[in-house]
């Protein structure tokens, strides 16, 4: 009786090992194409990936990309080739209004746009060459509210954002002011405002030193 027994146990163990290896081989028949499903499912994933970098990266690029830069650069060549450290002009656009500047070698370059109540004496500035007068009646006597002040450290154009330890590059209109360091969370702002604020800036002081090279360089083919 216990010889039937431990022989009908043996049997069971034996089918069950059976099913086993039936069940491996049915899985490693099988693994190839749960494998080739696997990397098809990551290799789209990947092209998928890809297409929304490849999306973000211009509307990124876009976003960060300052107009300015190659015009300040081209100014404080302009302005150290002619041994000046400022510059002042009309803006033909806005009677009334004028741009100066005031380039510190290496540092900053210091812009201020605004109207003035007595528009015939800043021309007379410009045309005896006071472009220090001017920067500081702009700054001191124009016409309340129409003042606009960029702080360009580095004389490199707006920057979108500041990087490392350098100064940011500021934005002063009327009685506010933007700093472009990136922290739109630190001055209570969405990332799209942020971004719109510096786009709009950039435009404007990219006419701003417009108006002074040309001024520049017509002082320069005139000296």
């Amino acid at each position: 009786m216990r010889g039937r027994t431990e022989k009908g146990s043996v049997g069971r163990q034996l089918r069950h090992l059976d099913r086993l290896v039936v069940a491996d081989l049915e899985l490693l028949a099988r693994a190839p194409q749960v494998l080739d499903d696997f990397v098809g499912i990551l290799r789209r994933a990947g092209v998928l990936a890809a297409v929304v970098a490849a999306a973000c990266i211009p509307v990124l690029a876009a976003a960060q990309e300052s107009k300015s830069s190659a015009l300040a650069k081209e100014l404080t060549q302009t302005l150290e080739a002619a041994k000046l450290d400022g510059i002042g002009a009309a803006d033909p656009s806005s009677p009334g209004t004028f741009v100066a500047a005031l380039y510190i070698p290496g540092t900053q370059l210091l812009v201020v746009s605004a109207s003035y109540a007595q528009p015939s004496l800043l021309v007379d500035k410009i045309n005896t060459k006071d472009f220090r007068g001017i920067y500081m009646d702009l700054h001191s006597a124009s016409v309340p509210g129409s003042k606009v002040f960029v702080q360009d450290q580095r004389c490199d154009g707006l920057i979108f954002r500041a990087g490392g330890d350098d100064v940011a590059d500021a934005w002063d209109e009327g009685d506010k002011s933007t700093t472009f360091d990136g922290e739109w969370k630190k001055a209570k702002i969405t990332e799209e405002e942020y971004t719109k604020t510096y786009t709009s800036a950039d435009e404007r002081y990219a006419k701003m030193l417009s108006l002074l090279l040309a001024q520049a360089k017509k002082g320069k083919a005139g000296s």
